[in-house]
């Protein structure tokens, strides 16, 4: 059993070497654990520093993609070096390598394919009680979009066996925490929980400036994947809604020209019938994304018999 432990770097020479040195060496059940460092066009030294600290393999960007791309990159990678787990843990030190054990154990034990680490958000001091909240909600959203359990969605401490993987596909450019939970809810894959504590981490969040930034572009990544695995659902009641507004107006003028004085609630009319003809409108789009969504689930079960072969042709050359 191989493990493979990714970190996806940017700008990392600092906290690299200490979050490199508290990795485990041996783990229970696993033959070999290698580290692989995806370097997200780091413009210091974060390339030297992991080869000088003994990294096992290093992927490096001439310019950044950003943390989803890099994510997506290692799986990949991880996968063409013969990985059965992978584990992704952030390169600042936040998260304890001591937990690694504790987080593949339900994989090893067959009991999950994604074993998700849960920060233990009330207790972590150098969130404010802002973020908590937000953290809380978002996580609850998350929760109800993909019928997980899980209790923090945007923990990067995770793993994955190979499994998991191969059918994960990242299409985010921003991150990929919020999607492959959704992804993975839809395609399947039993998702395990673990609590984990976590280390102190002095240095600002490279993955977004500012909270509105990165509230609005988690939006549209759950919105987009949501709508990418349920369009039907989606739409339908988008659609029903609008069409039920327009029905409740319309039956508005019926009240007021029974009672003889609809020639003033014109505009009534106008707008119910407005709103009917765009909630059939969304309706039709909903039918369209939901075919759109079946051919995409066609190509996804094409792409990963293509993944396996590959695979099956690297372990035998």
């Amino acid at each position: 059993m191989k493990l493979i432990i990714q970190i996806p770097c940017l700008n990392e020479e600092e906290s690299l070497p200490k979050t490199l040195a508290a990795l485990p060496k041996k783990i229970e059940g696993i033959a070999v654990i290698e580290t692989l460092i995806i370097n997200d066009g780091s413009t210091d030294r974060t390339a030297e520093v992991a080869q000088q600290c003994g990294v096992d393999h290093i992927i490096s960007f001439t310019k950044r993609k950003g943390l989803a791309r890099a994510f997506g990159a290692g799986l990949d990678a991880c996968l063409k070096r013969h990985a059965d787990i992978i584990v992704n843990t952030d390169a600042d030190g936040q998260y304890k390598g001591e937990d690694i054990p504790r987080l593949i154990k339900p994989i090893l034990n067959g009991q999950a394919d994604i074993v998700v680490g849960n920060r233990d958000i009330g207790n972590i001091r150098q969130f404010s009680w802002l973020k908590k909240r937000l953290q809380r909600i978002g996580s609850r959203v998350v929760r109800h979009l993909s019928g997980s359990t899980i209790m923090d969605a945007t923990t990067g401490f995770r793993a994955y066996n190979k499994e998991a993987a191969l059918k994960l596909n990242i299409i985010s450019d921003y991150t990929y925490t919020l999607e492959s939970i959704i992804q993975a809810e839809n395609k399947e894959l039993a998702i395990a929980n673990i609590t984990v504590s976590t280390n102190p981490v002095k240095r600002k969040s490279r993955l977004f400036k500012s909270l509105p930034e990165y509230l609005k572009r988690s939006a549209v990544t759950m919105i987009r994947i949501y709508s990418m695995f349920n369009p039907f659902r989606m739409f339908t009641t988008i659609g029903l809604g609008v069409a039920g507004i327009g029905i409740l107006i319309g039956c508005r003028f019926v009240f007021y020209y029974l009672m003889g004085s609809g020639a003033g609630k014109i505009q009534s009319l106008i707008l119910s019938a407005a709103l009917l003809i765009i909630g059939f409108q969304i309706l039709v789009v909903g039918l369209l994304a939901d075919l759109i969504s079946a051919n995409r689930r066609l190509i996804e079960d094409t792409l990963l018999r293509v993944k396996k072969m590959e695979l099956k042709i690297s372990e035998d050359g």
